[in-house]
């Protein structure tokens, strides 16, 4: 099979999807914006061909890329992993006969109001929501609703830009936020209460065939405002033993066909609470900040692989047996600036150094970055346990023992 990868480079870990799918038999054909040159060695090497373009979300360009490929070669699939890229990437296989995602998919997924309603139409539990273009209309949905409210860009990825109001003051500051950032259209949705979780998935055919749920603490918007707060998300290893989880598991397989989506990464949001559980969004492609090196830590199974496995040859390779619960907790710097030492790492490593997948520590005179910039963004440290309870509480340990100093 010859697969197009868009976009092998950059971000970092971009290499490992390209990597898996020269592993198992693709021959991958990359296109970038980076010279070929600035590929690393191995990359380089399991790239049968590359194609250098100005924006891999030209779709012009991009157009133009894949017809000179099909001269030389025929064109079996054409992936993209990273949100920005999915709609130019869907275009072009419509535009060029390249089984996959279509348009229309791509576009629900990503336009949150249109997504809403053709999942409100299928049936799946969703908050109510709109897609506006004035001022008005927020303030009419505010008045149909009610307090608190949920804004986002229409086709934003995770929590970014998205604000909670709870006034009408609230409101009227946001509405001048957005307008001062250039948000032409947004996405209003009423507040639903209670815990927020994610479900992701690989499907082959339209059939999720590897499956995980993840929770967070405490909720994402909490996570992302507030300094002192380590945040965590966990995946469980409990799914076979709960009937929510296989609640979370059906739903999930009704968005999936409700939206179209044949073979792909699915990352969907939910939250459950007094009125029961609630599907959130969904991004139709893996999801971000290394939760798949979690999935693969919990299973002592390469993700990455079993993807390209499902991508190239439609079947996973190698059953999900769930051994452990695996989960990130992020470590803010206790001021902005730069990092002027670290307290407590050799007392956590002492305590539970066993159960340790990876930690990362920005060096000393390293610039912090902000507390909205995401899990990732500063000092981290990442576990597996067998028992999800346990994994929590030491997690909840890591959290409050170890402080990032910087001024």
């Amino acid at each position: 099979m010859n697969v197009i990868f868009v976009e092998p480079g950059f971000p970092a870990n971009q290499r490992r999807f390209a990597l898996a799918l020269a592993s198992v038999g693709a021959d991958v054909i990359g296109i970038g914006e980076s010279e070929e040159w600035q590929l690393d060695d191995e990359l380089r090497d399991a790239l049968t061909g590359y194609y250098r373009v100005g924006s891999v979300t030209s779709l012009h360009e991009m157009t133009e890329a894949v017809r000179f490929i099909q001269t030389k070669v025929w064109v079996d699939r054409l992936e993209a992993t990273v949100e920005a890229h999915t709609m130019t990437a869907a275009h072009v296989r419509e535009a060029t006969g390249i089984p996959g995602t279509s348009v229309r998919t791509t576009w629900l997924c990503r336009d949150k109001p249109s997504m809403k309603q053709a999942l409100r139409e299928a049936g799946v539990p969703t908050a109510a929501s709109r897609g506006v273009d004035h001022a008005h209309e927020v303030w009419a949905f505010a008045e149909e609703h009610g307090y608190p409210l949920i804004l986002k860009p229409r086709d934003g990825a995770g929590a970014k830009d998205t604000t909670r109001v709870d006034s009408d003051q609230e409101l009227a500051r946001a509405l001048v936020d957005f307008g001062s950032h250039g948000a032409a259209s947004i996405a209003v949705e009423e507040f639903v209460e209670g815990h927020e979780g994610f479900y992701d998935t690989i499907t082959s055919g339209g059939r999720i065939v590897h499956d995980w749920t993840t929770h967070y603490y405490p909720n994402v918007l909490e996570a992302m405002r507030t300094r002192w707060i380590s945040p965590q998300f966990v995946t469980t290893n409990r799914i076979a033993d709960s009937d929510f989880y296989r609640e979370v598991a059906e739903m999930g397989q009704r968005v999936i066909t409700a939206l179209g989506i044949e073979t792909s990464a699915t990352h969907m949001e939910w939250f459950h609470g007094p009125k029961g559980l609630k599907f959130s969004e969904i991004g139709c492609r893996p999801p971000g900040v290394g939760c798949w090196d979690l999935y693969s830590a919990s299973n002592d199974v390469d993700v990455y692989r079993e993807w390209a496995h499902v991508i190239v040859h439609g079947v996973p390779e190698r059953p999900m047996l769930r051994p452990f619960s695996a989960g990130i907790v992020a470590l803010r710097p206790d001021a902005d600036g730069q990092i002027t030492g670290y307290s407590g790492i050799d007392e956590m490593q002492a305590r539970h150094g066993e159960w340790v997948i990876d930690a990362h520590f920005p060096p000393v005179g390293h610039h912090t970055q902000a507390v909205e910039a995401g899990y990732m963004a500063n000092a981290y440290v990442r576990m597996r346990h067998p028992d999800y309870d346990t994994l929590r509480g030491m997690l909840d340990d890591v959290g409050s023992s170890i402080h990032v100093h910087a001024g």
